[in-house]
């Protein structure tokens, strides 16, 4: 092994970074939608079927998450997703984090649910 692919190893992402239109996809074949924000933003609105359970309770609540089944993570912008996708990931889980959170969900037209 080189030394680059090495160092490229050391950093990578050990989750996958998607769109909205693919993260729906995911969800419509049995993903689990996992909506990472605090309470007064989910109220604001999500996505159809999403779970809730906001970033600072994930370390003591990831056991209500089925196993066996893939995560897609999403906050408002995708920074507090990538932080639950780098933590399920490290738990074993399949995980992806959408990238733009529930901005690109709204921006792709998709459903929000208020």
């Amino acid at each position: 092994m080189s030394f680059t692919t090495w160092l490229s190893g050391l950093f990578a992402k050990p989750y996958r970074t998607i769109g909205a239109a693919e993260a729906q996809e995911l969800q419509r074949g049995g993903a689990i939608l996992l909506d990472v924000r605090e309470k007064h933003e989910w109220q604001a609105g999500h996505a159809p079927k999403a779970r809730h359970i906001p970033l600072g309770q994930l370390s003591a609540r990831s056991a209500e998450l089925p196993a066996g089944r893939a995560v897609v993570t999403v906050c408002q912008s995708g920074m507090r997703s990538a932080q639950a996708a780098r933590f399920l990931a490290t738990q074993g889980r399949e995980v992806a984090n959408l990238s733009g959170g529930m901005n690109a969900w709204s921006r792709a037209g998709l459903p929000v649910t208020r």
